[in-house]
């Protein structure tokens, strides 16, 4: 059985969907805190915290677990940089727990939910993995603490690992069995979509004096269905045998933030208010990162790669969530 910790949020639910449908059987591990019930619709069950060393050797114990997809994390960069503490303690001590049951239990495979966030700001576009990590908030900094315990784990105890790396997670199971909800919503298309169903009023548009074609910040949006997909393409390559490994997950193209609520104001058929006001601390104009790794060594290949794609079925979950 595989272990998805995480897997009544955004990403982990996809990626519990994909292994189901390509076959495993699957242990879905989540505190709920962030979690949505009506997304635990594969493999079993099982509410617990990863703060709980104990309760997570009881799952152990229950079910034989071959590997673990380890998607348990807050994910608000400036939720982050205003209390570190509760990233740290979740993001890094949580993952600790997590890896000393795995090596109690001899489990030695494991897909990691990592960040592009790891890098900061870029000294070269697109970005690439070999790019230096200078993160610029908790968040970004707990996963490459992260990923550095992983590296060390592999050495000394024999786990391997696949660390990926991922850009602007967006879209919705094309099927519209789960979709992207967060609670507070802080990303872009989300948002956008609530303004074309007036949910809100506008849509804001944080700084317009970037060094870039319209002077909005440009960013690179992966569907999720993709994203889950290399999470199974990346478990068949451990469990082929393949060594430790980090990869970005992207498209290798941006779209502006003006590129995307144009593309949403066609795809919705709303008008769509934009407001422009003052840049936010920390962004930087463009990110956009290279996955040629992944699509050669992984031969993951995106199938939801142009922003219509992303943004309709976007559009489809949202209006069935409303």
């Amino acid at each position: 059985m595989i272990l998805v910790t995480g897997g009544a949020g955004y990403i982990g639910s996809h990626a519990n969907k994909e292994l189901t449908r390509t076959g495993y059987e699957t242990v879905v591990l989540d505190n709920m805190s962030y979690g949505h019930p009506d997304f635990l619709k594969w493999g079993v069950f099982e509410e617990v915290d990863l703060g709980d060393l104990e309760s997570i050797r009881n799952v152990f114990r229950k079910y034989e677990i071959e590997a673990v997809m380890h998607f348990a994390a807050f994910t608000y960069v400036g939720e982050s940089v205003e209390d570190p503490q509760k990233y740290y303690l979740n993001n890094l001590r949580n993952t600790l727990n997590l890896l000393q049951v795995m090596n109690e239990f001899e489990v030695r495979k494991l897909v990691f939910s990592s960040t592009c966030a790891t890098y900061g700001n870029p000294q070269k576009i697109p970005l690439t993995e070999d790019h230096p990590q200078n993160p610029i908030n908790p968040y970004g900094q707990g996963k490459l603490m992260v990923e550095k315990v992983l590296k060390d784990y592999s050495s000394a105890y024999g786990l391997r690992y696949v660390s990926l790396r991922y850009f602007n997670a967006a879209g919705a199971d094309p099927e519209g069995e789960v979709g992207e909800r967060h609670e507070p919503e802080t990303h872009l298309i989300p948002l956008i979509l609530d303004a074309a169903m007036g949910k809100r009023e506008d849509i804001k548009i944080f700084g317009t004096d970037y060094p870039t074609t319209d002077g909005t910040c440009i960013r690179d949006y992966i569907h999720v269905t993709d994203l889950a997909d290399a999470h199974i393409k990346a478990l068949k390559y451990l469990e082929d045998g393949g060594e430790s490994e980090v990869f970005n997950l992207g498209n290798g193209n941006g779209f502006s933030v003006r590129e995307v609520i144009e593309e949403a104001r066609k795809v919705t058929g709303k008008e769509i208010k934009a407001t422009e006001t003052e840049r936010r601390p920390g962004d930087p104009p463009v990110l956009v990162g290279s996955s040629e790794k992944a699509r050669k060594i992984l031969k993951w290949q995106p199938k939801y790669d142009d922003l219509t794609k992303i943004i309709s079925t976007a559009w489809e979950w949202h209006k069935k969530d409303a």
